[in-house]
Formats: structure tokens, sequence, C-alpha cells
């Protein structure tokens, strides 16, 4: 069985200590997957959203992603192999109503890219994938999390989901087995020429 370590991810030098640790124990960081929650909110036009609730998710995403992504990166570097991956939900583009999920997007993207150029040549990827709206994890506690105004039943989250749906190219939203399969197919040697850029697995966003 797998060992977890419950480790805060804003706290750089816990992050540090424990990527650390993994390395005396296992011999190496072969992977790393940031799904910190960034406390964001949307449904709000931005005119009317509070400075505190625009800054958080950017704050939290940009910070958890650098810390864990860093310290990663350090080990792997050394150790001359290794893969960073990064999730968002693509909305980088434009994305009404989103409150600041589009530029925590934008930002990171931003980061993974430039970070890929860096580690590089010392044979370390950076990579990620646009995905948004899994039905399977797609719940009425998560709904209200990032708008609270909405009547988050079972009807409504159904709703959102059919929406999703329909706004996506190919008029059906990804699994989570398959969201998981592109992963574990980004982290491959299968995927070893693909670096500094993101998978469309939410299909509403051209690349």
């Amino acid at each position: 069985m797998a060992e977890v370590a419950v480790v805060d991810g804003l706290d750089e030098a816990a992050v540090d200590e424990h990527a650390a640790s993994v390395v005396a124990d296992a011999g190496s960081i072969d992977i790393s997957l940031n799904l910190v929650p960034r406390g964001d909110v949307q449904g709000i036009p931005l005119v009317e959203m509070s400075v505190e609730d625009y800054v958080r998710p950017i704050t939290t995403g940009i910070t958890t992603n650098f810390i864990t992504a860093r310290a990663a990166a350090r080990h792997m570097v050394a150790q001359g192999s290794g893969v960073i991956l990064a999730l968002d939900s693509g909305s980088a583009q434009g994305s009404p109503m989103m409150g600041a999920t589009g530029s925590i997007d934008a930002a990171l993207d931003t980061y993974i890219r430039n970070l890929a150029v860096e580690i590089g040549p010392h044979g370390v990827r950076a990579l990620g994938i646009w995905v948004a709206g899994i039905p399977e994890t797609f719940t009425p506690k998560k709904l209200s999390a990032v708008n609270n105004q909405l009547p988050a039943g079972p009807e409504m989250v159904q709703n959102v989901l059919d929406g999703l749906k329909e706004a996506r190219m190919t008029k059906r939203s990804p699994r989570l087995a398959e969201v998981a399969r592109t992963l574990a197919f980004l982290a491959s040697d299968d995927a070893m020429g693909i670096t500094g850029t993101f998978v469309n697995v939410t299909s509403m966003f051209p690349s």
C-alpha cells in the first residue's frame, strides 16, 4: 500500500523537506503533479468581485505550483530525469464569469512553459493538461465552493454538466479514467518528445 504524507503546499520548507525525504527513501522523484485547491470563485462579474476573491486563487495556485514543482525539479535535474505535470481548466483565452480562473490558468501555463525550457536540457520535462467539469468529480459541494449563489443540488449540477458538454468540440465530457490515462501517458517514456505544452483534454478551447 502506498504511503501518504500530509504536507502544506504553501510551506516551502515543508515541501522541500518532503521531497528530500522521498529521494532519501526511494532514490528519486519521477513524477510531480500538483492538485492543491485554489479557492476559485466563479459566477460573479469581475466588476462586482472582491479583491480577496479575485487574488486568492491566483496567489494560492501559482505559489503551490511553484513550490512543489521547484522542489521536485531540483532533484530531477540532479538525477537527469523526471516529469512535472500541471493541470488547469484552459480558461486563459477568455472565459467570462469565471473570476480569477482564467488569470491563474494563464500564469500556470506560462510558468510550466518557461520551466520546461530551463530544465529540458537536463532531461526533465514539464507539461500539463487542460481539463474541467469531469462528471465523476463534479458534485454539489464543489459547485457551491466556487459559487455559493447557485442552488447547488443534483439538478443544478446536471444542468452545468450538460452545458459543458454542449460547449465542448466533441460534445462529450472526458471521464476520470481518460484523464488518468492521459496523465499516465504524458509521464511515460512514450511521451519523451513532449514538453513545454498543454494537452487539451477539455475539448472546449483550441490549443
